[in-house]
């Protein structure tokens, strides 16, 4: 049965759930390539009024995409929690909306409806949500997960030091490296994107910085984020493999592109936490995703990209990962054109995350061929750590020399720490106070020739 609407004497009607909630979807590059968008503004706002009148339980009752032929949606199928979806499975999708923005949706009740929520049903509600709602709802979420440290807390902001180069020199990585921890960057995650994904090479930067850790006694966790297959291979092989990461998406052809699969991903949780290297918790995988990831591929099944961007987070919560990343402008323009889509996109990925359970981190960037600027960056940043984002990125200078793109550096992330009263996760601000880093009260200290960064170094950096 169709859903239908009529704005100024026209009745529209759209056929399935997969066109409404196309059609419902602020305006974007991506859906407007595959042909998916709204052809008027009053037809957008139609279908969202129609939205609004949908029934959650429809989103269980119609699959997205069929059942038979993929393994997301028969994850998103045989995980949900019934009991959970409970108080809720009366709703439309315009009262799911309202209790959100209610009184009555605090941290408890949002961490119990979590697992009764599909992904489906929250990328629905982001798209009837203002800017500002997607950030006092999310903001109400508290996901915590921990590794060597806890991420998660209210009022805590982490950074992910990424001392990328661009032929992966030691010296290279040594001086980002250095420069990140002594502004207060890392506590997330020290994590190299690797130049090659040789084993041998992916094997001697976990090496090195698994060197820098132990030597400092830095309280936080490093990856090199290569392929899983090759993090399963180093970890037979005895490297000191603290998270594996992996890049996923919302389909299972879309995952096939990236070459993994469900059973990939449990086969890598397994070993992973086999390793048992956390010490407060053993949370041990990093999930990177995006919009228009599924589309790139011609994955998409006529999904928005923005429903299926959601739909990589079902395949995140499934092995309760340490960290999720949506990486928001890294794609391009032609799946977000300008600052204004990228902002948006940050926000709804931010929401969604959190109300399904996760911790989600959003590496604000974007390509230099994308209508966008730093101060789009600085606007993005801070709406994010107003809306309790876990975890940004820590670039030098904003500007990653490996991969090409602007993302967010390490004054940024002291910018919008100060501005918002946020602090860094517990044992990583402990150990910065105890380096002479910061203050007791959180405040950068001026650099001191007898700080222990300034002294040697690990032999493989020099």
């Amino acid at each position: 049965m169709p859903y239908r609407h009529t704005v100024r004497g026209h009745a529209y009607a759209f056929d399935d759930l997969k066109t409404l909630l196309a059609r419902a979807s602020p305006l974007r590059a991506g859906d407007a390539l595959a042909g998916v968008a709204a052809a008027t503004y009053e037809e957008r706002v139609a279908a969202q009024y129609a939205l609004a009148d949908a029934p959650l339980r429809d989103f269980l009752r119609h699959a997205l995409v069929p059942y038979e032929r993929d393994e997301v949606t028969r994850l998103i199928v045989d995980t949900h929690d019934a009991e959970a979806f409970g108080p809720v499975g009366h709703f439309t999708v315009g009262q799911l909306r309202d209790w959100l923005l209610s009184d009555a949706a605090d941290a408890g009740a949002l961490a119990a409806l979590a697992p009764g929520l599909t992904p489906e049903m929250v990328a629905a509600v982001s798209k009837l949500l203002r800017n500002q709602e997607l950030i006092g709802a999310a903001r109400k979420c508290e996901v915590v997960t921990r590794f060597r440290n806890t991420l998660g807390l209210r009022g805590r902001l982490a950074t992910r030091l990424q001392p990328n180069h661009p032929t992966d020199d030691p010296r290279g990585i040594a001086a980002s490296l250095v420069d990140g921890l002594r502004y207060g960057s890392g506590d997330a995650l020290i994590g190299i994107n690797p130049a090659t994904d040789s084993p041998r090479a992916v094997s001697n930067l976990l090496h090195l910085l698994d060197a820098v850790r132990a030597q400092y006694a830095i309280p936080t966790q490093t990856c090199v984020l290569c392929h899983v297959t090759t993090a399963l291979q180093l970890i037979g092989q005895g490297a000191p493999v603290d998270v594996t990461f992996q890049s996923i998406a919302g389909t299972q052809a879309a995952n096939a592109s990236f070459g993994v699969s469900l059973a990939l991903l449990q086969e890598a949780w397994d070993a992973t936490r086999s390793l048992h290297r956390g010490t407060v918790g053993q949370d041990v995988m990093y999930f990177e995703t995006g919009q228009g990831s599924a589309l790139s591929a011609n994955a998409h099944h006529g999904l928005d990209q923005q429903t299926c961007e959601a739909r990589a987070y079902a395949v995140a919560r499934r092995f309760r990962p340490l960290l999720v990343n949506s990486v928001v402008g890294f794609i391009g323009p032609e799946y977000l054109y300008d600052g204004k889509q990228i902002i948006r996109a940050g926000l709804e990925d931010h929401f969604c995350g959190k109300l399904l359970g996760l911790p989600m981190g959003v590496d604000v960037c974007y390509t230099n061929h994308a209508e966008a600027d730093q101060d789009d960056m600085d606007a993005l940043l801070t709406l994010l750590g107003v809306a309790g984002c876990t975890f940004v990125m820590g670039v030098p200078g904003a500007d990653d020399v490996m991969l090409g793109y602007q993302s967010t550096s390490f004054h940024d992330a002291l910018y919008v720490r100060r501005v918002l009263g946020l602090r860094p996760a517990p044992e990583f601000e402990a150990w910065l106070v105890q380096q002479g880093i910061f203050d007791a009260q959180g405040a950068l200290l001026p650099a001191a020739a007898a700080s222990p960064l300034l002294g040697k170094l690990p032999a493989a950096l020099r």
